[in-house]
C-alpha cells in the first residue's frame, strides 16, 4: 500500500513515539476503536442467535439484534494456535508455516508465531492506537513471542493455550497452572478466570475512553481446564439448572459466564459514550468439541479439529452502531482473517509494502457500497497437507488423504451427500485450485504437542 518496508516497520512498532508518529496516517480526531472478542471451543449452535434454547445468551444475542450476523463464518483454522496466528496476520498461517498448536515451552523459539511477520496490534499501535490483550495468547511461550513485544502495549492473561479457571497458585510445571500475567510480570488472581477476564477488558475501555483502542478479548470459556475439566462457578451453574445432563449443564454455565463478560464490555461503551464509535467482532476459535466439552455444532457436521463444517463454521458477529445494519444477515461466506484488513482501514493505518493480506476490508460490504461477495473461495489446510477444503460459492470441496468429497452447502449444510460422483467437473476446477494454493504454503514449523498432529483429528 504505502512504501514502507516490512522489516523498518517492525522496528517502528518499538522504536518510540517519533517512529510510530511517521507511520501514522493523516486521521480525524477520533478514529473507531476495534474489540474483538474470541471465544475458545464455543460451538456453532452453542449461542441463541444460532439457534440454541438451553443456554441463555442475552448479551451475545444483543450483538446481532444491533449488529450483523454472518451466517457463513469461517476461521481460518479447525484449531486454537492455528486460527490466531491467522487472526493476528490477516493471513493463512500455512503461508508462514504456523499450522499446529506449540507446545509450552519457554526455551523453544521455534513454536510460535514468527516474528517477520506483522500483526494487527503492530499497526494498530502504529497508528496511533492504545493496544491491550485480555485473555489467552497460545501463539509461542518463548519470550521473542509474548504479545507486548508483537503490538500489544497492555497485557493481562496467559500466553499458554489454556489455563485452571479457579487455581490462583501458580505452577511453573504444568502450562494450565502458569501464572497469570499483567504486562509480562506474574499475578495472583483469585477470581473466576472468565470474570477476571471481563473485568479486565472492562478497566481496559474506561482506562482509554479518551484515545482510540485495540483490545482483543480472549476468553477461555468454554474451552476445558486441564485434565479435560468443565470449570464454572456455583452462581453460573444455577441459572442453568434446568439442563439435565451434568456436562451439558457445565458447558451451558461456562458460555453464560462468557455472555456476561460480553455484557460488561458492552455496559463499559455505553457508560464511556463510545457505542457509536466502536466495532465489536465476535467469534469463536473453531467448531465445538462435543465428546469432552458437550459443545454443539447442529446441523453441521463435524467438530473441533475437523475440516467439515463443523470445526471452521464458528458463531460471527459484528456491531457498530449506526455504522452497521442492525438485525442483518450477511450471507456470503467471510473468514477471520478479514477482521485485521477491516481494523486497518478503519484507523488509516499504513501497511508495509509488499504485504499480502488474505483477508479483506468488510466494511464496504456491509455498508453496501460493494455488491459482489468478499471472497472468490476459501481455503483450509491440516497436517500439513492430511486434509484440505476449498469453499467456492456453494460448493465445497473436501480432500482428506486419496479420498474427495463435494458437497452443496446451500441445499445441504450438515455435508451428509457427496456429490463428486456427479459432478466431475467441479471436483477437478476445485482440487486444481487447492493444488495451486497449496505450492504457495510452508511446510509446518513445529508439530503438536501431541502424536495425532499429521492426522486430521
Amino acid at each position: 500500500m504505502h512504501n514502507v518496508t516490512r522489516r523498518n516497520f517492525l522496528k517502528a512498532t518499538v522504536a518510540g513515539a517519533s517512529a510510530v508518529r511517521a507511520l501514522c496516517e493523516a486521521s480525524p480526531a477520533r478514529r473507531p476503536n476495534i474489540i474483538v472478542i474470541l471465544a475458545d471451543d464455543l460451538g456453532y449452535s452453542d449461542v441463541g442467535f444460532q439457534g440454541c434454547l438451553d443456554t441463555p445468551t442475552p448479551n451475545v444475542d444483543r450483538l446481532v439484534r444491533e449488529g450483523v450476523r454472518f451466517s457463513n463464518g469461517f476461521v481460518s483454522h479447525p484449531y486454537c494456535s492455528p486460527t490466531r496466528a491467522g487472526l493476528m496476520t490477516g493471513r493463512y498461517q500455512q503461508r508462514f508455516g504456523h499450522e499446529n498448536n506449540p507446545r509450552y515451552d519457554p526455551k523453544d523459539e521455534v513454536a510460535g508465531l514468527p516474528v517477520d511477520q506483522v500483526t494487527m496490534p503492530q499497526v494498530l499501535a502504529a497508528a496511533g492506537y492504545a493496544t491491550g490483550i485480555v485473555g489467552k495468547w497460545h501463539l509461542g511461550a518463548a519470550p521473542k513471542f509474548h504479545p507486548l513485544k508483537r503490538g500489544f502495549k497492555e497485557q493481562f492473561g496467559f500466553i499458554g493455550g489454556g489455563h485452571d479457571y479457579f487455581k490462583a497458585t501458580p505452577d511453573y510445571r504444568r502450562e494450565y497452572l502458569i501464572p497469570l500475567e499483567r504486562d509480562g510480570k506474574p499475578v495472583v488472581e483469585n477470581e473466576y478466570l472468565t470474570d477476571a477476564f471481563s473485568r479486565e477488558a472492562a478497566a481496559f475501555i474506561r482506562r482509554h475512553r479518551k484515545e482510540p483502542f485495540f483490545l482483543y478479548l480472549a476468553f477461555t470459556a468454554p474451552h476445558t481446564a486441564a485434565e479435560a475439566m468443565l470449570q464454572v462457578s456455583d452462581r453460573y451453574l444455577e441459572r442453568v439448572a434446568g439442563i439435565e445432563d451434568e456436562k451439558r449443564r457445565k458447558f451451558a454455565a461456562m458460555v453464560n459466564a462468557l455472555d456476561e463478560g460480553v455484557g460488561q464490555v458492552l455496559s463499559a461503551l455505553e457508560t464511556t459514550g463510545l457505542d457509536s464509535n466502536t466495532l465489536v467482532f465476535f467469534l469463536s476459535d473453531n467448531g465445538g468439541e462435543m465428546k469432552v466439552s458437550a459443545g454443539t455444532n447442529r446441523p453441521l457436521r463435524g467438530q473441533k479439529g475437523e475440516v467439515y463444517e463443523g470445526g471452521i463454521r464458528v458463531p460471527f458477529a459484528a456491531r457498530w452502531c449506526g455504522r452497521v445494519p442492525a438485525g442483518k444477515v450477511f450471507a456470503d461466506p467471510v473468514i477471520s482473517l478479514d477482521i485485521f484488513p477491516t481494523a486497518a482501514a478503519l484507523a488509516g493505518a499504513r501497511l508495509p509494502a509488499g504485504l499480502k493480506l488474505d483477508g479483506v476490508d468488510l466494511m464496504p460490504y456491509l455498508a453496501g457500497r460493494q455488491s459482489s461477495a468478499p471472497h472468490d473461495r476459501l481455503f483450509w489446510r491440516t497436517g500439513g497437507g492430511a486434509a484440505f477444503a476449498v469453499r467456492e460459492g456453494r460448493y465445497k470441496l473436501v480432500r482428506i488423504g486419496e479420498q474427495t468429497e463435494l458437497y452443496d452447502l446451500e441445499t445441504d449444510i450438515g455435508e451428509t451427500k457427496d456429490i463428486s460422483a456427479s459432478h466431475p467437473e467441479i471436483v477437478k476446477k476445485l482440487d486444481e485450485t487447492r493444488e495451486q494454493w497449496n505450492r504457495e504454503l510452508k511446510a509446518p514449523l513445529f508439530e503438536n504437542p501431541r502424536p495425532a498432529a499429521k492426522k486430521n483429528p
